[in-house]
């Protein structure tokens, strides 16, 4: 293939034996096309317009829809249904059981596996009519917002249940669909920068409800359920639109052109190796997500961020208004720790990806955690125990990102990528059904045990964290020293199928 320009002028890039088919499936490595690193930021930029802000606002009313109802409870929603004794926990744990196994089942529905695993198989145009990411995802989109809007109409406690129940099987698949989609047009360092974006949609979630539910206060007799539908019909009208933006994959975006797509590709294709993935699924790729020792360890570190952030999200209205302020301003308070917690995740998410480390920014997270809650826990002022909480929503928030990219990063192969990741989301999620049962309303104001076992599940990340770093690093540096026999020891194609237990494969640290 001769040198060619794009139809936009835009790029004159040299693509020489470079074309899509050969950076999909080719054994051996291809040449890179040679776009300099000026065209190369101007490509990155023309994907993350296209693709980062549908997903970041679809995210944004997720997380609102999940966590607002912690501010439906100031409004009267305890009252309304008759929630006496646990039930509001229960209600709440309900989205979260039901996240692993619809995650595990789901496997071989996600749009991004299917699209690879059928890709060169007879069946491919049916899979990928039906389980395509700009018809999966705009999909469950309106269906979580449509089980939104209706739980604004809920007049008793198994109504409740039904549509929390209802709102985790339709959103389960929206969080890990869209990681492991990044994962498939982002090279590895400069993953966690779209994550943090990507979450920092959740982060400002928490702002805007608390915004929203501040202006509801005002309407008589709304008892913060307007709330409900008000989102859930802006979460419809986002789906509905995201129809229209959201594409599939780097070798059939159309908005790019030929040479764009061969260089993403080709930039995926040699991301994690010399000699790139592997293109085809087989048994053994699950079993080696199941028996990979850093999955288990990483999922730990997982629970350890995600028990105080979901713990913090759902209760932080009612501990703000236990500190002595109404219901109103209880509202607007939960708006500047989440502000803070933003502007934290973006710049952790940037330095970490300009860096090429994950580890210390999830250290410096859980370390802010345990301030915050620490300090929470004492028989502090409230106006310190307010402070506090900037540290609590802003830790854990910042860190979340940085553990999903971290284990995105280290494992190579698609197949057992997803389903890795899958399992991290999913079993770790079950933390977030613990922070939905140790906040109860006879703790109050000082809710000890909620905030002790936050302290816990940091304490948790900070034997864990380290202990996977010193691993990875061991394992980095034996690989280093191998490094020089690995050419007569193993083929290209043997290389291929170890994945990360490849000698030429190093660990994000």
């Amino acid at each position: 293939m001769s040198s060619s320009k794009s139809k936009s002028g835009s790029l004159d890039v040299d693509v020489k034996s470079v074309n899509i088919a050969e950076c999909a499936q080719g054994s051996t490595k291809t040449p890179s096309p040679a776009f300099t690193p000026e065209q190369q930021k101007k490509l990155w930029r023309k994907i993350d317009a296209r693709i980062m802000p549908v997903l970041t606002i679809m995210y944004l009313f997720s997380f609102m829809d999940r966590g607002n109802i912690g501010n439906a409870k100031l409004e009267g929603l305890t009252s309304q249904l008759q929630l006496t004794g646990n039930k509001y926990n229960i209600a709440l744990t309900m989205y979260f059981i039901v996240c692993l196994p619809l995650l595990t089942m789901s496997l071989p529905f996600n749009p991004q596996i299917s699209h690879t695993v059928y890709s060169n198989a007879q069946q491919s145009k049916e899979v990928l009519k039906k389980f395509r990411p700009s018809r999966w995802l705009p999909g469950i989109t309106l269906l979580w917002g449509t089980i939104m809007a209706l739980m604004g109409l809920v007049k008793t406690y198994p109504q409740l249940v039904g549509t929390r129940i209802l709102l985790g099987v339709t959103e389960a698949g929206l969080f890990p669909g869209v990681v492991y989609y990044m994962t498939l047009w982002y090279p590895r360092h400069m993953l966690q920068l779209r994550v943090g974006v990507f979450y920092g949609g959740a982060t400002l979630a928490g702002a805007f409800s608390g915004l929203l539910a501040y202006g509801i206060s005002f309407m008589s007799g709304t008892a913060g359920m307007l709330g409900k539908i008000i989102e859930g019909i802006a979460t419809v009208i986002v789906g509905f639109i995201s129809f229209f933006i959201l594409v599939d994959f780097p070798d059939t975006a159309t908005f790019l052109t030929p040479e764009e797509r061969a260089y993403v590709i080709w930039t995926k294709k040699y991301d994690n190796s010399s000699v790139g993935e592997e293109e085809h699924f087989e048994l053994r790729h699950l079993i080696a997500a199941f028996t990979d020792w850093q999955i288990w360890l990483q999922i730990l570190v997982y629970f350890s961020i995600v028990m105080p952030l979901y713990g913090i999200t759902i209760f932080l209205p009612t501990i703000i208004n236990d500190f002595g302020y109404n219901t109103a301003i209880s509202e607007l308070l939960t708006v500047p720790p989440y502000v803070f917690a933003t502007i934290l995740v973006v710049v952790f998410a940037a330095w970490s990806d300009h860096i090429k480390m994950r580890s210390p920014f999830i250290i410096v997270g859980l370390a802010m955690c345990l301030f915050g809650f620490a300090i929470n826990i004492s028989d502090a002022p409230n106006g310190v125990k307010y402070f506090g909480t900037f540290f609590c929503v802003a830790g854990a928030y910042a860190a979340f990102p940085g553990s999903v990219a971290w284990l995105g990063n280290n494992l190579a192969g698609q197949y057992k990528r997803a389903v890795g990741m899958a399992l991290q989301i999913g079993v770790g999620n079950f933390s977030a059904a613990i922070a939905s049962n140790v906040y109860i309303s006879q703790d109050a104001p000082r809710y000890i045990m909620g905030h002790a076992i936050a302290l816990m599940f940091i304490g948790i990340g900070f034997i864990f964290l380290p202990l996977t770093v010193i691993i990875y690093k061991h394992i980095n540096t034996k690989r280093d020293i191998a490094a020089l026999n690995m050419r007569k020891r193993y083929t290209d194609d043997e290389l291929r199928r170890m994945g990360d237990r490849a000698p030429d494969f190093r660990y994000t640290l």
